[in-house]
């Protein structure tokens, strides 16, 4: 399994990156993970519309999800091929207010998250986690590897069995203290914990505030996890 960072930003791109966004590749099967501000045009500099073979979307925030709608466009004037879309339904919701005509359906069939799915060589478990809005992390497993992904997300022991024994767990680390009141992110510290209640193999902090100091984050990260942590970084390449 090949992963490409997209976009490593939480809320809004800082110049020269994009929001959420990672392209996962296996046995020529292109899969891409969340669309965010920014990762259209990232996407189509390595993966033209019509090579895309599914779409995952965790949850409605335009970080997030945004750029289906360049997708969309991209598919329904150049290449109507059609394909599968797993995502939240507020997903469909937000982009029908975005765009009404054409509709996601034009071009996507839609199927809800979470949920089990097999999406060409992946099986893909959706877990829903807690956040703003109804958010589903997502676990992606093939015959020899497992990618987990959180999506947006507070503490929940849900996330020990999303990334249970994975291969890499895409974590986001928005935070470098805990927010106060009701969790709906997590910070750096936490997600290197839950990388170690799971047994996970690598960790890949995303989803950083703008103007984070990424450095400080992997740092924080390591006083709970003592495997393999990288900050995700747009045109990142890893195997898993």
């Amino acid at each position: 399994m090949q992963i490409t960072v997209l976009g490593s930003c939480g809320a809004w791109p800082e110049p020269g990156r994009a929001c959420s966004g990672f392209l996962v590749e296996h046995d020529g099967f292109r899969l891409v993970l969340d669309l965010g501000f920014g990762v259209a045009s990232r996407l189509f500099e390595v993966c033209p519309p019509g090579a895309v073979d599914a779409v995952v979307v965790t949850h409605e925030h335009p970080d997030h999800c945004v750029d289906l709608n360049a997708l969309l466009r991209a598919k329904f004037y150049g290449a109507p091929n059609r394909i599968p879309l797993y995502c939240t339904m507020g997903v469909v919701r937000r982009m029908s207010v975005i765009e009404a005509n054409p509709p996601l359906s034009a071009v996507f069939d839609i199927f809800e998250l979470p949920g089990g799915y097999q999406v060409g060589p992946f099986e893909l478990t959706g877990v829903p986690l807690p956040h703003h809005v109804p958010n589903s992390g997502v676990r992606l497993s093939t015959g020899d590897s497992v990618l987990a992904y959180t999506g947006d997300t507070g503490p929940d022991p849900a996330l020990a069995e999303l990334a249970k024994d994975a291969d890499l767990f895409i974590a986001e680390a928005t935070l470098l203290e805990p927010q106060e009141g009701p969790r709906t992110l997590l910070t750096a510290r936490e997600a290197g914990m839950w990388a170690k209640r799971a047994g996970v193999r690598k960790l890949l902090l995303t989803h950083f505030w703008p103007g984070s100091d990424r450095t400080a984050a992997v740092s924080s990260a390591y006083a709970e996890f003592s495997g393999d942590i990288a900050a995700a970084t747009e045109g990142m390449a890893l195997r898993c």
